[in-house]
């Protein structure tokens, strides 16, 4: 301990001047910490976290290593007050019970499913038979069938009858919690209708943001009709609701996905274009060349613009990111301070964190400020070598997009391997020769087509703006087309991603020589998640569907239904394929919607369906029963049905030495404030017909 307390007063200060990139880095453990509790700390422990976080911060004369490692603490505590502060903020009713009846509500958000289905966001919610008390204050119900004759708009009051449930758990333990990442959207449930969807109201005054964007993105698409045009509204307003699963898909594949988020590229080329837009024409006139400042001019007309686009964007975690960042950069344009640094990476980090702590989670805010950091960090090393080795006017711009791209994709590919289960191989082809021409082609005409809009002259714009477009749209299909464009990647271990993400920062933040041991953490997290083990069997919360591991992957007990679950688990596995063939793997009989598969000692009966349930009247102790509907058996096997599942959630079985072990997604997710109230435990072994879970 001494030993290490010594190093820290060596190295400490020699970081000086240069700490403060790492107080969002101290936050977001805080962040980690609340969010990895299994049980809701006591709202005391929250106003103790924010009273130790003030204390921590007032000490400023503490010393120049006393006082860095308290305002560390400091910070620490502050995430973890704000974290648990916003969990209670956003709190509000969550269905609890599966309902089918009708629906009314006021639409505030337009996207679509993973089905490719239109799916509407409602607050001002009613439901049949439901005091507005527990009624949820947003659900979130996707339309199938046919429903040409309603256009949804954003105000508008729609009524409906379907079906809805609470947001469902990590389809495995351990797995992404929806129902964590809906409670911070506000979200109480979620279902889907077969009925038509009816129009009750016109659009009021509400929502103007809303209307403009979506008048925008209708406009932009009557004008360039088919993906070409929902790729541009998307870009322009943040409205994918009309793009295919195809091109999603083609656009994943070959790693450009990114360009359809408003992230900093879209905004920094915004920003920039306006910033040189307005500097060259106020420089054209002599008197506001002479007399004005107009370098800082230029600066506020792109902030407003910028500001403008957040707005119409939605504003999605890396649009804020990217407009804070933005933001500050104009504004030291302003002040006549250095423009793009660290600290304002840390800034635009502290701002989002402090707004949104649960966003720390989610793949955009890892993948933004992975590539942030990363890129300013490169570039600022990369700007002192060209400085003393002058680099050709010519070569450095090619130098700057390889290099750019390079880093970026370094920077986020563990990220999204991690959250996505695949890497493209040919990304960085991609992207090389996709970028240039957004950059160059489509959001300065973008920009001009914003702008002529209103005198109703857009459309020669976004022609010109179309040709980019198609050309992006046409490399994605292209390079998606190739063979082993994308490879998958098994899910890592809980400690590999942030392990690689320390040796990261240590990287890009440290100064000095020192930085490279930021590479034995990296390693570290290589290492665990090449070693990464998947469970040898895989139970769905709903009872319907079972996966066991055999060599040639994981096999599934049905070739249809539970489609989401069954593509998530073959993802997690790092192996692909389809459900069809993974059902061609199950290793074991199937016989009048009964699947039997031997796994080690264990037998695995999953039973589908009252009927096959019937035939059941006893089972053994070296069984595992799974079944989708309510059981009652003689015996000593474990029973898993919809009843028990509820307590559990999703179920995954590890072999061992020792035998069998049980994880439940109940006994990794814990108590908190999203949980419904579950028992928390594994079902008890059935003893007779009459016993319960």
């Amino acid at each position: 301990m001494g030993g290490a307390l010594s190093t820290i007063r060596q190295a400490l200060p020699g970081q000086r001047g240069h700490l403060f990139p790492w107080a969002p880095v101290a936050m977001a453990c805080g962040i980690a910490l609340y969010f990895g509790l299994r049980v809701e700390p006591p709202v005391w422990l929250l106003w103790a976290a924010a009273a130790v976080s003030l204390a921590g911060l007032g000490q400023r004369r503490a010393g120049p290593c006393l006082g860095p490692l308290l305002a560390g603490v400091a910070l620490v505590s502050l995430g973890f007050a704000l974290a648990g502060g916003r969990a209670h903020q956003v709190a509000g009713p969550v269905l609890d019970f599966r309902y089918y009846g009708a629906v009314e509500g006021r639409i505030v958000a337009i996207d679509r499913s993973a089905s490719d289905a239109v799916r509407l966001t409602l607050d001002r919610v009613v439901l049949e038979r439901m005091a507005p008390a527990e009624t949820p204050a947003r659900v979130r119900v996707s339309m199938h069938g046919r429903q040409d004759w309603l256009t949804p708009e954003p105000g508008a009051t729609v009524i409906l009858t379907g079906h809805l449930s609470p947001p469902g758990g990590a389809v495995e333990p351990g797995g992404f919690d929806f129902r964590r990442h809906s409670w911070f959207l506000g979200l109480g449930a979620v279902g889907y209708t077969r009925n038509p969807v009816l129009l009750l109201e016109p659009p009021g005054a509400g929502l103007p943001v809303a209307k403009i964007r979506m008048w925008l993105s209708a406009r932009v698409q009557a004008a360039l009709p088919g993906e070409t045009g929902a790729f541009a509204a998307a870009i322009m307003t943040g409205d994918r609701a009309g793009m295919g699963q195809d091109t999603l898909q083609a656009l994943r594949d070959s790693n450009l996905a990114h360009l359809l988020a408003i992230s900093g590229l879209h905004m920094g080329l915004l920003a920039g274009f306006v910033f040189a837009a307005l500097r060259l024409g106020l420089l054209v006139h002599p008197v506001s060349r002479h007399r004005w400042p107009v370098k800082k001019l230029a600066a506020a007309g792109a902030l407003l613009a910028a500001a403008g686009y957040l707005a119409l964007s939605g504003g999605n975690v890396a649009t804020e990111r990217a407009f804070i960042m933005a933001a500050a950069a104009l504004c030291a344009t302003m002040l006549d301070r250095r423009a793009i640094s660290l600290r304002s990476v840390a800034i635009a980090a502290l701002v989002v964190l402090a707004l949104r702590p649960e966003a720390l989670l989610g793949p955009g805010f890892q993948m933004s400020f992975a590539a942030t950091t990363a890129l300013v960090a490169v570039f600022e090393r990369f700007s002192q070598i060209q400085r003393r080795r002058r680099m050709p006017k010519w070569l450095a711009p090619v130098v700057s997009v390889v290099v750019s791209s390079a880093v970026a994709g370094a920077a986020t590919g563990p990220v999204g391997m991690a959250h996505f289960n695949q890497m493209a191989q040919y990304g960085l082809l991609a992207n090389l020769i996709s970028v240039p021409v957004m950059g160059v082609l489509v959001v300065p005409m973008a920009v001009v087509a914003a702008l002529l809009m209103p005198f109703g002259l857009d459309g020669l714009a976004l022609a010109v703006m179309a040709l980019g477009l198609d050309w992006i749209l046409g490399v994605a299909r292209m390079v998606a087309g190739w063979q082993g464009a994308t490879r998958p990647v098994v899910a890592p271990m809980p400690w590999a991603l942030p392990l690689i993400a320390l040796g990261g920062l240590v990287l890009c933040l440290w100064r000095g020589r020192a930085r490279i041991a930021g590479l034995a953490p990296m390693a570290a997290g290589a290492l665990l998640w090449v070693q990464s083990e998947r469970p040898a069997v895989l139970i769905a919360d709903s009872g319907t569907l079972v996966g066991v591991m055999t060599d040639a992957g994981r096999g599934l007990s049905r070739d249809r239904g539970s489609g989401f679950i069954a593509g998530t688990w073959l993802e997690n596995d790092g192996r692909g394929g389809t459900q069809d063939s993974a059902a061609a793997l199950w290793p074991g009989a199937r016989a009048d919607r009964l699947a039997v598969a031997q796994v080690a000692d264990l037998t695995i009966l999953h039973v589908q369906g009252k009927r096959a349930a019937a035939q059941l009247d006893g089972c053994g102790a070296a069984q595992v029963v799974v079944s989708s509907t309510d059981l009652a058996l003689r015996g000593g096997c474990r029973v898993f049905d919809p009843a028990r599942l509820r307590d559990s959630g999703s179920v995954a079985i590890w072999l061992g030495a020792e035998g069998p072990r049980f994880v439940t997604d109940a006994e990794l997710s814990g108590q908190r404030l999203w949980s419904p109230a579950r028992r928390n435990r594994i079902p008890r072994t059935v003893a007779r017909a009459d016993t319960g879970p």
